[in-house]
């Protein structure tokens, strides 16, 4: 993360931004920026049900902070599964999303600093593909398209032009077939206390 995050850094030198690994800090910033810019209906997208009680994949929660070091963006990828193969074996992918900014800071480029770490940290860290459902004219410059996700379908309702891959690795979601499915770990709840 630190060499893709340096190399961002170096690329976008005369911002008042950088990109950065989530910490447990951050939540709050996150959420509260997340209602800010998606609004009250956030919680019932067909990706939220895949998201609900997980945590990100590894190393892949990034945040954009200004020069005071306020979260002002956010991108978070998610394990799951994309179908079966032909062969029938479980297709490992990530699922993108939320991608926010905050309002007070769109137009600035922050959101395509951000896809372009995820992608980077994801490919360096060996993931085959990233799924998304979100504006094509926007993330097909990323590498998004939906000729890989046919023969997929998010668990709820979901726009079939707004569901989108990107391969990191040629031919990985080749023949995937079948409904996504959330595979990352759980959230760890701190335990109950019973009354005795």
């Amino acid at each position: 993360m630190a060499a893709v995050v340096d190399t961002l850094r170096a690329f976008f030198a005369p911002s008042t931004f950088v990109i950065d690994s989530e910490n447990p800090g951050d939540v709050v910033a996150r959420e509260n920026l997340l209602d800010r810019a998606m609004g009250p209906g956030r919680r019932r997208k067909s990706s939220e049900k895949l998201r609900r009680g997980r945590v990100p994949a590894e190393g892949l929660a990034l945040v954009a902070r200004d020069a005071d070091g306020h979260v002002i963006g956010t991108v978070r990828l998610w394990n799951v599964e994309a179908g079966v193969n032909r062969e029938g074996n479980v297709v490992p992918a990530l699922l993108l999303g939320p991608l926010a900014v905050d309002p007070a800071y769109e137009g600035k480029g922050i959101g395509g600093m951000l896809m372009r770490a995820a992608i980077q940290e994801a490919k360096s860290r060996g993931h085959g593909a990233i799924l998304l459902v979100g504006d094509a004219a926007y993330y097909e410059r990323f590498g998004f398209f939906t000729e890989r996700t046919q023969h997929l379908v998010m668990p709820g309702p979901f726009e079939r032009d707004r569901f989108l891959a990107l391969e990191l690795k040629e031919g990985w979601l080749e023949g995937a077939a079948g409904m996504l499915v959330a595979s990352g770990r759980k959230l760890a709840l701190p335990p109950v206390k019973r009354a005795a």
